[in-house]
């Protein structure tokens, strides 16, 4: 059996959740790899609703969650979240939960240079949740980070925030914000440490006999392929590379472990925040995929862009991702429309695109070449099997896998972690 990477091949809240969800039923751990909680995942299981930012999914059915280096933790967050989701009767312990010992912290200074510059960048920003996450990740570049490990030294924290508070007051002074007490942040984290370090571990050690031992590992990715650093519609993208590969790093096991590699889509397209969105619709059909979606984002409550779906940019997402096979989300939502279009490509400034471009310029004047399909009148919502479908969705997504180049693996028609159509399971490799 292969493990299985998780991955979103839009900008990110395609139903990651749900699926995740699903699978961790069929593994035996789930890894978060990249990102923080500025990133979310809902999970409707039953008559109960999880909305998780930090937390692997797979906790909510009762497997190990870890929390790997590639990730930046905010320890306040994680503790609300555990305490959260503990009230809604999940049980989350140091057995059931590991994170790595080498992960970097959020600190309440980086949400409040993260929230300081966004607003000094007036009608230029970038649409950035404000919660520090940016600031933690140039931190780690720039080997200054506090990390998880670090909480057990009290020294080491001491000589840390000395060296951090030298950059960040005097950024925060130069853009009119307050500074921050060395003996009020040293004194919380303090504080924090016996809560936070006996989850931690060299998780990597943990991975590496779990994998000798044959157990189904799920790496669960955060964000979308087009918000990564490197590959996604820069600057509008989030500060981690979320692409598939990043699972080996941000875990701390070989490319190898990763396994088959799973991309979520929705079928049409979504965006929270600023950036480019060639298909956008400004019209009564974008707001109709919106309220039909519920297209509000986990973590910001920020109303999602809604538009067609674009095959050319999750072609993209497929090969730099390394995506082997979509799971395509939320298929019920465009029932009863009359007709359907999906982006094959761009026409930017006169010329033809097959892709999008690496220039800010040339991505914003992108312009989406359509192709028209028709619609569907019966229902997809609760669909278990192709036979439910109408055949005019079956044709829709036919036609989706040979403009992106990729088998649809999954299809998903409800939250309901039940209205799922298997067509190739992704622990089989």
């Amino acid at each position: 059996m292969a493990n299985v990477a998780v991955i979103g091949a839009q900008w990110g809240d395609e139903g990651k959740g749900k699926v995740v969800d699903w699978l961790a039923s069929r593994a035996d751990v789930v890894v978060r790899f990249q990102g923080g909680h500025n990133a979310g995942h809902t999970l409707v299981v039953g008559n109960q609703t999880y909305k998780l930012s930090l937390l692997p999914s797979g906790l909510v059915n009762n497997k190990l969650g870890i929390i790997g280096n590639g990730v930046v933790v905010d320890p306040e967050a994680l503790l609300a979240e555990i305490e959260r989701v503990r009230s809604q009767g999940l049980t989350i312990t140091p057995e059931s939960l590991r994170i790595a010992e080498n992960a970097v912290l959020i600190l309440p200074l980086h949400p409040a240079l993260d929230r300081a510059r966004e607003s000094a960048r007036g009608e230029h920003k970038i649409g950035t949740t404000g919660r520090g996450i940016g600031p933690a990740y140039e931190d780690k570049v720039a080997r200054r980070a506090i990390r998880i490990a670090d909480l057990a030294e009290p020294e080491t924290l001491s000589a840390k925030l000395d060296e951090l508070l030298l950059h960040y007051n005097t950024l925060l002074a130069g853009l009119g914000v307050a500074t921050f007490s060395k003996d009020v942040l040293l004194a919380r984290l303090l504080e924090l440490a016996p809560q936070i370090l006996p989850y931690a571990e060299p998780v990597w050690e943990r991975l590496d006999t779990l994998r000798r031992a044959g157990k189904r590992i799920l790496f669960e990715g955060a964000q979308a392929v087009m918000l990564d650093v490197d590959h996604g519609t820069y600057p509008f993208v989030t500060s981690s590379n979320t692409v598939a590969a990043t699972a080996a790093a941000g875990s701390g096991m070989g490319p190898a472990a990763v396994g088959f590699v799973l991309g979520i889509a929705k079928a049409y397209t979504t965006r929270v925040g600023s950036g480019p969105f060639p298909t956008e619709l400004h019209d009564a059909t974008g707001r109709l995929l919106g309220e039909r979606g519920h297209e509000f984002g986990t973590v910001t409550g920020r109303p999602r862009r809604c538009g067609w779906f674009d095959a050319a940019l999750v072609r993209q997402a497929v090969k730099v991702g390394g995506i082997q096979g979509l799971a395509l989300t939320k298929l019920d939502v465009l029932d009863g429309l009359p007709e359907l279009k999906i982006c094959t490509g761009y026409r930017i400034r006169g010329e033809h695109f097959r892709h999008l471009p690496a220039a800010p310029g040339a991505q914003a004047a992108a312009e989406p070449e359509y192709e028209t399909m028709e619609g569907w009148s019966d229902s997809t919502h609760g669909a278990r099997s192709w036979a439910d479908l109408p055949a005019q969705a079956i044709k829709y997504v036919r036609r989706i896998e040979e403009l992106v180049e990729a088998p649809v693996t999954l299809l998903s028609t409800s939250p309901e972690r039940e209205d799922t159509i298997l067509v190739k399971d992704p622990f089989e490799g």
